[in-house]
């Protein structure tokens, strides 16, 4: 299973990252960069495969590809930030990362716009004048 790896990879660099840290804390950030990107590489996979399904679905049920290409950025996008967020956290700029963090909601906010728009048209269609 996946997942044993993953946290055994983890655990691996974890406890690497934290007898590295002592002496050459840059080092130890650049592991942690590094143990998070494998992560994510190993994922990448799975993540395929949902999305796949996910657009079988959504054309079976005759959902318009426009909303569902937009959700599925709104959720790369959340991923994406809250990762970049969490690494630079892990480097102690929680400053920065709370940056992240709001920039993602922005452009998630921008990019649900047409969805919202949509949403609020068959809401009125549906109320009786």
């Amino acid at each position: 299973m996946i997942i044993i790896q993953i946290v055994g990879l983890a655990l691996l660099s974890a406890i690497l990252i934290l007898v590295i840290k002592q002496d050459k804390q840059e080092l130890a950030f650049l592991l942690s960069i590094d143990s998070g990107l494998v992560i994510l590489i190993s994922i990448i996979k799975q993540v395929e495969e949902v999305i796949e399904l996910l657009i079988q679905l959504a054309r079976q049920a005759r959902v318009d590809m426009i909303y569902f290409n937009t959700i599925i950025k709104i959720i790369g996008i959340a991923y994406i930030g809250e990762f970049g967020a969490e690494i630079t956290r892990d480097s102690g700029e929680n400053a920065l990362a709370s940056k992240i963090e709001l920039a993602a909601k922005i452009i998630i906010m921008v990019i649900a716009i047409p969805i919202m728009l949509s949403l609020i048209e068959t809401i009125l269609r549906l109320i009786p004048a």
